[in-house]
């Protein structure tokens, strides 16, 4: 831990309320979210932890925001078992800039009333449009008491300028460890399917499945064989992310192959086929897949 990190961390001990980590892929903001949320608990404070990483999976599974309350240490263990979701539908939010600030702001309001102090670890994608608009909205909604921008050098100041003037953001200012290796994107592609891989571990179940339980709703006459591969959100019926669900169309039939069938209530349509074999995943644009484009 270097002495800026430790000189952050004493000046945020006992500080309640929401902190958000900004910053691009690599420069340690979940390591640093998890050093703050164990600085919390040994305050005496319950702390939660919102994982609006959709590339990764500290919290739930992958394309999925996830929060985890924390009362205790031994919870720090365990902080993997979410205990809500919300289905973004991809591992980038380029497409998906809506479902992702409402997925992230949604978890953070439901735990409010229930933690002294909400962390909250954002995506990598920091940079231009899709990255700007991302971060200027969740800080509109989620309206943290303190934002820590990590950055390797001015990479970050666009962004910083944006949230400081329109937004009236307070913002520390962090590096990364000068030993922090960042990973290849090769690395990060074997990260996601394992995460996937644990996501759909076995055992898995096959449920066959009405075209009336997905939303987006699709449209009469859709051809169902564009379904197959499709990765979905099994969803109850108060609207949380029970786990992900990976569509399987053939003979004029659907099914969805799932760890969560016996809860499922309905099925949103996400961003990505998925692979089972491989667990390798390609984009695709949802507006293409239902208008057949």
């Amino acid at each position: 831990m270097t002495e800026e990190h430790r000189s952050l961390r004493e000046r945020l001990h006992g500080m309640e309320g929401v902190i958000m980590l900004i910053g691009a892929a690599d420069t340690g903001k979940t390591t640093l979210g998890r050093q703050i949320l164990a600085d919390a608990i040994d305050a005496g404070m319950t702390a939660a932890y919102v994982d609006g990483d959709v590339a990764a999976d500290t919290v739930g599974h992958p394309a999925c925001a996830g929060v985890r309350v924390v009362r205790r240490p031994e919870d720090l263990q365990d902080l993997h078992t979410p205990d809500e979701m919300r289905f973004v539908g991809s591992t980038e939010p380029t497409g998906v800039v809506l479902p992702h600030v409402v997925a992230v702001s949604s978890l953070v309001a439901s735990v409010r009333g229930d933690a002294d102090v909400v962390i909250v670890d954002t995506t990598g994608m920091v940079a231009g449009v899709v990255g700007q608009t991302l971060k200027y909205h969740l800080m509109e909604l989620v309206r943290p008491s303190l934002v820590i921008a990590m950055q390797r050098g001015g990479e970050m100041e666009p962004t910083i300028g944006m949230l400081r003037r329109f937004l009236s953001a307070r913002v520390a200012v962090a590096h990364p460890p000068d030993d922090l290796v960042p990973s290849s994107p090769i690395e990060r592609s074997s990260a996601r399917r394992r995460a996937f891989a644990r996501a759909f571990a076995e055992p898995l179940s096959r449920w066959r499945v009405q075209t009336a339980v997905f939303a987006p709703t699709l449209p009469e006459g859709f051809d169902l064989t564009r379904l197959d591969g499709m990765l979905v959100g099994v969803q109850d019926d108060h609207g949380h992310c029970l786990g992900l669900g990976a569509l399987e169309a053939a003979d004029g039939a659907v099914r969805v192959a799932t760890r969560h069938g016996d809860a499922m209530r309905g099925l949103r349509l996400g961003s990505l086929r998925i692979d089972l074999a491989t667990f390798a995943t390609t984009r695709v644009r949802l507006r293409d897949l239902i208008f057949g484009i």
